[in-house]
């Protein structure tokens, strides 16, 4: 199907529900890809762009989820209903990265497109689903069921979350993200346009020699490693909150050892920073 990346999934690690999550983004992508493509750059640079995410493996480093670097969480709906974390943002930015990747398209063009496009005749979107949507929702180790109609029930109920996430994901953003998570998302792909080129051999020196022998199998990951780096060096946000956003999304759409993976990268590459050893394409 056009728009769509083949994971390799180990049966030993994975979770169906990090499985659904990864299915999520692809269909995700795929609708976004089918529509007509009028954001293809004639950059050479931002043609390798594509090239390069599926030619090199990327992946994001994890923080201590037990230090006190986070302020109280934020809300998750505001007044008008719509999504106002700033993890929301980082989502759709994600989801954006992944789909230009897939197709060489730039991801601020996309952005913009997907924002502006025409709902369909009839669209209507339940805006009570984004209550239900839990952004929080990781994949995890094989869960033990003692019977069919328990492993039954367990699969109703991650095919319903599914299909909440799916309806969210893809629908106009001006209906689910509020006008600041809007802009923030825009500006995390601004950012990881113009980084994009500099921080590839960076990637290239901080990842894991079996990543590089798999790269048309880690474009999530890639997207992932991408999006806080840039966010690091273009935003400057405290690498703790970066890094600790980045294995969250890693743990919910990407699968086995991919959070723990992608925690050292980034850490690699926090050091490398602060040590001035990268230049990031800064000078």
């Amino acid at each position: 199907m056009e728009g769509t990346a083949t994971f390799p999934l180990s049966s030993s690690s994975s979770s169906k529900l990090s499985t659904n999550n990864i299915i999520l983004l692809q269909r995700f992508s795929s609708s976004l890809l089918k529509r007509p493509n009028n954001n293809i750059l004639s950059s050479p640079n931002i043609l390798r762009t594509s090239a390069l995410a599926v030619d090199k493996a990327s992946l994001l480093p994890k923080t201590d989820t037990n230090t006190n670097n986070s302020l109280a969480p934020f809300p998750k709906i505001d007044k008008t209903g719509r999504f106002c974390s700033p993890r929301a943002a980082r989502e759709l930015a994600l989801s954006i990265i992944y789909a230009s990747c897939l197709e060489g398209l730039d991801p601020v063009r996309l952005f913009e497109k997907r924002m502006n496009a025409r709902r369909e005749p009839g669209y209507e979107f339940d805006q009570g689903k984004l209550l239900e949507y839990n952004p929080m929702n990781f994949g995890g180790p094989p869960i033990t069921v003692k019977s069919e109609e328990e492993a039954n029930e367990l699969l109703s109920n991650i095919e319903a979350e599914s299909a909440i996430e799916a309806d969210v994901l893809s629908a106009p953003p001006k209906l689910v993200y509020n006008k600041l998570i809007l802009r923030f998302a825009r500006k995390l792909l601004v950012a990881v346009k113009d980084r994009w080129d500099s921080h590839v051999p960076i990637i290239n020196e901080i990842v894991p020699e079996n990543w590089k022998n798999e790269p048309a199998g880690k474009i999530l990951e890639l997207s992932i490693l991408h999006l806080a780096m840039a966010e690091l060096t273009v935003l400057e946000t405290r690498h703790q909150i970066v890094i600790n956003e980045a294995v969250d999304l890693a743990k919910r759409f990407c699968d086995g050892a991919a959070p723990r993976i992608i925690n050292g990268c980034l850490r690699t590459f926090v050091q490398g920073l602060e040590l001035g050893k990268l230049d990031d394409g800064l000078s």
